[in-house]
């Protein structure tokens, strides 16, 4: 029996191709009430395919009191030499490890035609591997993990340099299309074409390339740790579940000078048409002066300072919404009062809004504002998340 421990994007069609080869497979995945020791208790052999070297450490350890004398665990993560060093370690002498990780994205995981790197002697467990793809013994314990990454240090980083040449003809006026094509024309054809054409299925999370990438550093490599730096950038920007190739758009976009790009905003009154509510450049958010101007134009409760801050920092607050953003990201604001006797009543309302750490701030008293009876105005700078 086999039990198969992770059930993400790879492991659901590999398990299903061992159950269609005639294998008797349980299946295990966080939050299912059953626990790891449980799952592997009448298991012969165990397969791991999990996101990271701490995820199988976690379920693995959570097995080692169900694991059976003489049963094999196969580690198909990937995770890299030190950590599969780490689990013979972890598991009992008893139990026996390989290690095979695959080359290859969900597609081949379906079709049975990933590539399997396997370390440490395979005995009965390649047949087992087989169905999955071409089986490559690459050597001993370990040996499988060190060739994933030797393989992904070349191909990740070379996907980001193409890239960074795609974004380069971009802005230099070269045609993308005739960029592609000579490309194409080189041995970097297949992998340009690719890159040039962003896949809308998440075949190779950038986020687990980005993975692959740091458990490959090591200092002889400096275009792996730029690849690498390259790809943390883009996860942080919230790109770490799409498709790896998402970082070609990414790296275009990062070259560019960033636009001022107007924000107007549908749930508060509409501007007079000389100004924008706010502007964005980049990931800063500039906030037009906000003032207590109704629909039609109408001062709001003229001269009452404690209805108008409220309006207006209601207005704040939807402004800033409608950019994913809230008051804890207000880098500056600036207020201007027609009567500084009366911050106390702008302070009573301002605290309810700013309950975060302090942003920059100044305050300043003017003669007049724009309109008879308006008494207080304020403009912002946001650093948008």
């Amino acid at each position: 029996m086999i039990t198969f421990l992770g059930q993400g994007r790879m492991g659901v069609p590999m398990a299903r191709r061992l159950s269609e080869a005639g294998h008797k497979v349980t299946t295990w995945r966080r939050g299912t009430g059953v626990t790891v020791a449980e799952a592997v208790a009448d298991a012969d052999l165990v397969i791991t395919m999990l996101s990271d070297p701490d995820a199988v450490r976690e379920v693995l350890t959570a097995a080692v009191p169900g694991l059976r004398p003489g049963a094999t665990v196969v580690e198909m993560s990937t995770i890299g030499p030190e950590a599969v060093a780490e689990l013979r370690e972890l598991l009992p002498r008893e139990v026996w490890l390989v290690d095979a990780p695959v080359l290859g994205s969900v597609g081949p995981a379906a079709d049975g035609t990933l590539v399997v790197l396997a370390g440490g002697e395979l005995g009965e467990v390649r047949e087992v591997l087989d169905v999955f793809g071409t089986v490559r013994a690459c050597g001993p314990l370990g040996a499988g993990a060190a060739m994933k990454l030797a393989v992904m240090s070349a191909l990740v980083p070379a996907q980001v340099v193409l890239a960074e040449t795609l974004a380069y003809g971009e802005a230099h006026g070269v045609d993308r299309a005739q960029l592609v094509d000579v490309l194409s024309r080189t041995p970097l054809g297949g992998l340009a074409e690719r890159v040039a054409a962003p896949s809308a299925e998440t075949r190779y999370a950038l986020g687990l390339a980005a993975k692959d990438l740091r458990l490959a550093a090591w200092p002889g490599a400096p275009t792996v740790a730029r690849a690498r730096e390259w790809l943390q950038e883009a996860e942080s920007a919230g790109l770490g579940d799409r498709d790896l190739t998402a970082i070609a758009r990414f790296v275009a976009l990062k070259g560019k000078t960033p636009r001022a790009v107007p924000v107007n905003v549908t749930s508060i009154p509409p501007t007079n048409g000389y100004y924008s509510h706010a502007v964005r450049a980049g990931d800063t958010l500039y906030i037009s002066g906000q003032a207590a101007f109704d629909d039609d134009g109408k001062v709001v409760a003229p001269g009452d300072m404690t209805a108008q801050a409220e309006f207006v920092f209601q207005n704040i607050a939807r402004i800033l919404a409608d950019q994913g953003a809230g008051f804890e990201d207000i880098a500056f604001i600036r207020t201007y009062l027609t009567d500084m006797d009366q911050r106390l009543e702008l302070g009573a309302v301002r605290t309810r809004y700013l309950t975060g750490t302090p942003p920059a701030s100044t305050t300043v008293e003017v003669s007049r504002l724009f309109m008879e009876g308006v008494v207080l105005e304020v403009d912002l700078i946001v650093a948008l998340p």
